[in-house]
């Protein structure tokens, strides 16, 4: 048992390290553009930032008039070192509370801002980063994507307004598809390729990892999108539909009563059946155009019980034609409202 801790504090550990994502200035200023109105006479709370490097914190507590927050509260998990990045390797964390310019610079001075330290590690688990928590009117941060779910989910329990950064494959999680489902949670403005600034410590990928020619370390996620539960103009638009339906280009899945559409942009607009589309639909999403009937994962039926002696379960299969099965990405499976 000993050695079984062992290694999983270890890797849980190892996991910490590789999580470690940092959003640009850039991005954080271009999707939350579109949720100012929500932002006047809020407490706004960055639970998992660390107040001094945080581009959030710094793109609230410099836009705080601008805005006209109520009070910016940011915790950090437990470094104190003042350096680019947390490296989790001090016994303490401190949380800040900032409420606006006293000193009529427009700059967020050390003295504006009141530091104070926590017993514990800052993580937003924990029971103090839960009492500020409930203090906040939304929360808006980049969580640890290997606990994006749980972190969603506790705000979903405390019944906060959000706008978090996280990986489209998010999306398939059984906790988030519901709520994506009942019309709880949406995406945000942007979705797709987005760049994020990674620790000295992170290890060098193959793939979308680079460094700047300062030495910084850079890493890409071509699926990273925002997550909100704020209501936003985009949302409310219509996706235009101009295709025709046909048996051929829009065949149905061997284990589940849909037609497969592979893209979005070819979505039939005289089929009123159920469909099969890829997950990026939900960025063009529209409650009131659309209903979500479920996800693949959930919904598809094992082939064994299909097609005698076939193989496959979890997702949707289309029939090759020639006595064998494609194995279909995840699929949202939608209907329209509108006739």
């Amino acid at each position: 048992m000993a050695t079984k801790s062992l290694n999983s504090n270890l890797q849980a550990a190892k996991t910490a390290k590789e999580d470690e994502f940092y959003t640009q200035l850039a991005d954080i200023e271009r999707e939350l553009l579109h949720y100012r109105a929500h932002f006047k006479g809020k407490v706004i709370y960055l639970n998992c930032d660390d107040p001094r490097v945080s581009n959030f914190f710094h793109y609230f507590s410099y836009n705080f008039k601008k805005l006209g927050l109520k009070k910016l509260i940011a915790t950090s998990y437990q470094s104190q070192n003042a350096d680019l990045f947390s490296r989790n390797d001090s016994g303490e964390a401190i949380y800040l509370e900032y409420e606006g310019d006293m000193n009529s610079n427009n700059v967020p001075d050390p003295e504006e801002v009141g530091i104070k330290r926590l017993q514990g590690d800052g993580d937003f688990r924990s029971a103090e980063s839960i009492e500020l928590l409930k203090q906040a009117d939304i929360v808006v941060t980049n969580p640890p994507f290997s606990l994006f779910r749980e972190f969603v989910m506790q705000l979903i329990k405390f019944d906060k307004k959000f706008v978090v950064v996280g990986s489209q494959n998010a999306i398939t999680y059984k906790e988030v598809s519901k709520l994506i489902q009942e019309d709880k949670i949406w995406l945000g403005t942007k979705s797709g390729d987005m760049a994020f600034r990674v620790p000295d410590h992170y290890t060098p990928r193959a793939t979308r990892y680079w460094e700047d020619n300062e030495g910084n370390k850079w890493r890409s996620l071509g699926n990273a999108c925002w997550f909100t539960n704020l209501d936003i103009a985009k949302r409310h638009e219509d996706l235009i539909l101009y295709k025709t339906y046909n048996p051929t280009d829009y065949p149905k899945y061997v284990n589940y009563d849909a037609i497969e559409v592979g893209r979005t942009v070819d979505i039939p607009m005289d089929f009123a059946g159920a469909m099969g589309v890829p997950i990026t639909f939900l960025d063009k999403y529209n409650s009131e155009q659309f209903e979500i009937i479920g996800f693949s994962g959930e919904l598809s039926r094992p082939m064994s019980k299909v097609v005698p002696g076939a193989k496959g379960s979890g997702r949707f299969y289309l029939a090759n034609g020639d006595g064998t099965y494609r194995r279909m990405y995840d699929r949202i499976v939608i209907r329209k409202k509108q006739p």
